[in-house]
């Protein structure tokens, strides 16, 4: 089963929901759209061309969190053969998905849709461009293994294992694919794999600005990356990664 389209859901806490959304349509440019849903709990951010794959959704729960849909021709079969791999399937009220949990725990979503064209970078003012092009699972060293082969089993994209001294793996798609998987090995044990989002920007020092001016917080820095976390407390990373480099 190789997935026709990736969507990354930023899942922010009912209070701060407002505050979340409005920040992350800020700073991609995207449009938010409409509340929908039985209780309006999602939006989708709509870029100016090319086809979604960033939404949100307000949680009851009280911690942020970052999960992802799969869109595939058959979420029925797809869940059989996810399951195969060793995830498992999840109760949910929409009988057309299949919400399963990966071997390390990380919640995913299997849709029947499909994705269409990848949105080009965001071009801002002064001339830089940005774009969130990558979502990076926070795996414990304990499920590191089991975890990086069922991500590159479920998806049928090149598989890359981390190089000597190196905590991190990829998982990468086509190039007409909007985001591309990170598998970071973590240095301490945790209940669960959890996830972020990876920016890529033309100007690191800009798109870090532009980040704080809209409500950001800067965490820390580090030689490949500046960690930030939103005003919902979603914690996420810049990295010095221009748009459109593919990873070696």
């Amino acid at each position: 089963m190789t997935p026709l389209w990736m969507v990354a859901f930023l899942d922010l806490p009912g209070e701060v929901h407002d505050a979340g959304a409005d920040f992350w349509a800020g700073v991609t440019g995207f449009e938010r759209g409409p509340q929908r849903g039985e209780d309006g709990q999602f939006a989708t951010l709509v870029p100016p061309a090319g086809t979604d794959y960033l939404r949100v959704q307000r949680l009851e729960e009280d911690t942020p969190r970052v999960h992802l849909d799969l869109h595939v021709a058959d979420p029925a079969a797809a869940g059989e053969e996810t399951a195969a791999l060793g995830a498992e399937r999840l109760d949910s009220p929409y009988p057309d998905l299949r919400t399963m949990r990966s071997p390390g725990g990380f919640v995913f979503c299997l849709v029947p849709e499909g994705g269409d064209v990848r949105p080009a970078p965001r071009t801002w003012p002064d001339g830089h461009t940005s774009y969130v092009d990558q979502v990076c699972l926070d795996v414990p060293p304990s499920r590191y293994d089991a975890e990086l082969d069922f991500w590159a089993a479920l998806t049928g994209w090149q598989r890359r294992d981390p190089r000597p001294g190196s905590e991190f793996g990829r998982v990468t798609p086509g190039a007409d694919q909007p985001l591309q998987l990170l598998v970071q090995r973590l240095d301490d044990e945790q209940e669960v794999v959890t996830a972020h989002l990876d920016w890529a920007a033309s100007d690191h020092e800009a798109e870090l600005a532009a980040h704080v001016a809209a409500g950001a917080e800067v965490q820390g820095r580090f030689e490949g990356w500046t960690v930030l976390r939103d005003p919902a407390g979603t914690t996420y990373c810049v990295t010095r990664r221009r748009p459109g480099d593919r990873p070696e």
